[in-house]
């Protein structure tokens, strides 16, 4: 809607312009000028850690290939509500415009900023603010982690403020810090009478978060906007006209904190029912009664999304998500995000929701690098790893004799963090390995940045010779994050983990209690879910299926599945037949052996008596009486009847004999020759 009046900048190839309704008339005329004719106090960030990515540039992967991800975005607001007025409309009109520059800055790094939250601190503070920005960073992040997070589950929170901090710090936010539960934030002061001022700083700050480094005239840092016009948002000190864009830097600094994974948090999508400011076609964010959202029409190139309407096209089922191709949904099993690291987990389609799966990973305490290291936070920390980062290749650890006697100080160079009085804090023997890191190798100075220098310590061995100890000593506000101490969930020990500069045992995350309920075939996520192998079934990976977790999607196609039944089908169906065919033929075998084998010995008997019979013919017959009739008619031993057809005359010869009357054999057999007997 308009009728507040137009507010925003219009940004052409060389020259941005400011756009706001003139202040109390009614008449709709409206202020448009050029944003160099800004005015607002001078500042820079109070953040000076400048890091140069140890990655290689050809292994880094573009952050516009291969991310897609939505910030959720809680800004927290303090004494606004008295620097405008005490007009509550008013100081939430002007953080509405605030997250919506912010949105558009991040837009060109593939990245939105949802705003689901803001809080207006009118009555008291709900942590110390003051002029200290350090000492207000420092609260304002306390209170996060142990009041807000519990209540709203957001991905990042900033607070802004009215009070001027002291010298010329107008923000201040922890490096490589999105999506922790610790540092996941920062502290913006509204130094700029438009709200532009405001937008910019607060996105240096959560470029901050996500990994990225000043501008720095050393790093060499390309940027399509001269320092006359702005330059880029991450340049150190903040002038006008305000920077809109950011540097080559700035996106080599973001791809690699994303392959370091940095912000494992980031690929979930916000619940679009508390995005403040409400409903609306055309803010790129499916929301009810919306079947898509393309974002306005202008910038629209969904071909299955009407811009105007936020309705699928046509047959398309689907117009968003990675699980979404040609206004199709992709089949389940489809892998839709893989993993980043050693300590990640891959996701696949579900094959009825055109978003992948919101991301998990391996549950704090699982082993990794071939258990040198430990998972936390999605990734895989250990002492080697931080080394590189600070002294580059081929720094490697320090023996532990070095983390013992230099954390043992209790100074700015060796200590175990600070104490709850703000003193530097000695380690204990056994938290030494959770102090500074101390490491060995690499190159002559740390390459983390300009106001980062080498602090060597040379302790003596009681066989003799000495040790080289390297740590590193980083010049930032005295409560900023020091990059030189030990990261939180680095390995210190067999089986146990660096947590609150302590080194506890790995137990205190849960992991083996976890994994234990997935049968040894599958891991524990960070949702203490059982993430199973390819073949067994979530939840507990005790029944076969297609692997995976109730959070990721299962691990293999569907169209697999269909294969394999078809596949069962098929072979159950070949074998039923073959046992039909094998059933009909034994039958007809056996019913062939039967006959012929019948046939056979029949024709074998019908041989053998008639060779007897010719056997007895060719015996002489001895001399005997003739023998009367018979009128019974005897039956010889053949089964034959033999009947009397002559008497013997004396002297007339031999005597006859009679011919036996033999039944003729079955054509198909013939008589056996006399050869043949």
């Amino acid at each position: 809607t308009a009728c507040s009046g137009l507010r925003g900048f219009i940004a052409l190839e060389n020259k941005t312009f400011i756009i706001e309704p003139v202040s109390g008339h009614d008449t709709g005329a409206h202020f448009i000028y050029r944003v160099e004719e800004l005015r607002l106090t001078p500042g820079a960030c109070g953040h000076d850690f400048n890091t140069s990515s140890v990655v290689p540039e050809s292994h880094i992967k573009s952050p516009f290939q291969s991310f897609h991800a939505r910030v959720r975005l809680v800004l927290y607001i303090f004494l606004f509500y008295q620097k405008q007025g005490k007009d509550l409309e008013k100081v939430k009109q002007r953080l509405a415009e605030i997250a919506n520059y912010v949105d558009k800055f991040y837009r060109a790094l593939n990245i939105r900023v949802a705003l689901v939250g803001l809080e207006v601190w009118s009555d008291s503070d709900k942590c110390p603010i003051t002029q200290d920005p350090f000492t207000t960073l420092h609260e304002f992040l306390d209170w996060r982690k142990v009041k807000l997070l519990p209540q709203k589950p957001h991905d990042n929170a900033q607070l802004i403020s009215g009070v001027y901090f002291q010298g010329t710090t107008i923000g201040m936010a922890p490096i490589m810090s999105m999506c922790t539960v610790e540092q996941s934030g920062g502290i913006v002061m509204d130094h700029s009478e438009n709200p532009l001022g405001a937008a910019v700083t607060l996105a240096h700050e959560l470029g901050h978060n996500f990994g990225m480094n000043h501008d720095t005239p050393e790093r060499g840092c390309g940027c399509r906007m001269t320092a006359d016009r702005g330059g880029c948002i991450m340049t150190p000190s903040t002038g006008y006209p305000f920077p809109t864009v950011f540097s080559t830097c700035s996106r080599k600094d973001l791809a690699a904190s994303l392959d370091k994974g940095v912000g494992m948090c980031l690929y979930n999508m916000p619940e679009v029912k508390v995005l403040y400011g409400g409903q609306k076609c055309g803010n790129g964010y499916v929301e009810e009664g919306e079947e898509c959202d393309c974002g306005e029409l202008e910038e629209c190139m969904n071909p299955c999304c009407n811009a105007t309407t936020c309705t699928l096209k046509g047959d398309a089922v689907c117009a968003h998500g990675q699980c979404c191709e040609d206004c199709r949904l992709k089949p389940a099993g489809t892998l839709c995000r893989e993993s980043s690291n050693s300590c990640d987990l891959p996701e696949f389609c579900t094959g009825a929701n055109p978003h992948c799966p919101a991301n998990v990973y391996l549950h704090d305490g699982h082993a990794c690098y071939n258990t040198d290291g430990y998972c936390y936070n999605g990734i895989c920390q250990n002492h080697e790893q931080q080394c590189i980062t600070l002294w580059g290749p081929g720094a490697k650890p320090a023996p532990g004799i070095c983390f013992e006697r230099v954390n043992s100080a209790g100074d700015p160079y060796g200590n175990c963090g600070k104490d709850s009085k703000g003193s530097f804090a000695k380690c204990d023997t056994r938290d030494a390995k959770c102090g500074k890191i101390q490491c060995q190798g690499g190159a002559n100075r740390p390459v983390i940045g300009t106001n980062a220098v080498s602090i060597e310590t040379n302790i003596p061995l009681q066989e003799g010779g000495r040790i080289l100890c390297r740590g590193t000593h980083v010049y930032l506000g005295d409560d900023m994050p020091d990059p030189g101490l030990v990261l939180a969930g680095t390995k210190c020990g067999d089986g146990m983990v660096c947590l609150n500069r302590q080194c506890q045992n790995v137990s205190v995350f849960g992991v083996l209690e976890c994994s234990g309920k997935c049968n040894g075939r599958g891991v524990c996520n960070n949702k203490k879910n059982c993430h199973c192998e390819a073949h067994w079934a979530p939840p507990f990976c005790e029944k076969a299926g297609f692997g995976g977790s109730i959070d990721s999607g299962p691990m293999r196609l569907a169209a697999d599945s269909v294969a394999i039944t078809v596949a069962i089908l098929v072979t159950l169906l070949s074998l039923l037949i073959g046992t039909v065919l094998v059933f009909l033929k034994r039958k007809t075998l056996l019913h062939l052996l039967f006959t012929n084998r019948k046939s056979t010995l029949e024709k074998l008997r019908a041989d053998f008596e008639f060779c007897l019979l010719l056997q007895d013919l060719e015996k002489p017959s001895p001399p005997q009486k003739p023998l009367p009739a018979d009128p019974i008619g005897r039956r010889t031993r053949f089964g034959h009847s033999l009947t009397a057809t002559g008497v013997h005359i004396p002297g007339t010869g031999p005597l006859p004999i009679p011919i036996p009357t033999v039944p003729r054999p079955p054509p198909s057999i013939p008589l056996p020759s006399r050869s043949d007997c």
